[in-house]
């Protein structure tokens, strides 16, 4: 099947590989882009998951004030002071301020929760799971799913994010990471509402 040549061209900007598999890629994809991405992710074609080894310390500190009733502080780093004045760099550290004064997560991402915390919610989760009389072989495996869409829903990095809810936060830095052709990090933010007691 012939493919588009500008979404071979888009997909190899995207990605970051040769013309020749991002062609291939798209052909093994019937032409569906998003199909063909998500294929190349799953190979670890993309040199966004090969960017994540390299060290980011420059970057922006961003904010972000809803009608003066929420205001968020962000850091996002990256490799170079010239991708940190980058137009689209900055865009990102906006959308994710955004992002995180609309969803409220507690935690950049799933490594940051404490260990008490996940053991907490587990006990809870494993405790309703047995009063609902789920099968005692089944609790671990129920209780396992139930956690992980917990933290999911409270992890800045895993939260569907809010300009385009197909795809997660974290799916979103990855784009810009190959976009931009270095490693990005949402390294911290602090989101204060208005009247909101700590």
């Amino acid at each position: 099947m012939a493919v588009d040549i500008a979404e071979v061209k888009r997909l190899k900007d995207l990605t970051g590989v040769g013309l020749t598999d991002a062609k291939a890629a798209l052909e093994e994809a019937g032409g569906d882009f998003d199909k063909a991405l998500e294929a190349m992710r799953k190979k670890g074609m993309t040199k966004a998951d090969k960017r994540g080894e390299r060290e980011a310390r420059q970057g922006v500190v961003g904010t972000y004030n809803h009608d003066n009733r929420i205001g968020v502080l962000v850091e996002i780093n990256c490799e170079t002071d010239f991708v940190a004045r980058n137009e689209i760099f900055t865009n990102l550290v906006k959308d994710v301020a955004m992002h995180v004064a609309a969803s409220s997560p507690l935690y950049v991402s799933s490594e940051e929760i404490p260990a008490e915390e996940r053991a907490k919610v587990e006990a809870e989760f494993t405790e309703k799971a047995k009063a609902e009389g789920k099968p005692d072989n089944m609790v671990a495996q129920i209780v396992g799913g139930q956690v992980k869409k917990y933290f999911a829903e409270r992890c800045l990095l895993d939260q569907p994010f809010i300009k385009n809810p197909d795809q997660t936060v974290g799916d979103y830095v990855k784009e810009h990471n190959a976009r931009l052709g270095e490693n990005i990090v949402v390294r911290r933010f602090a989101r204060i509402a208005l009247g909101e007691v700590a």
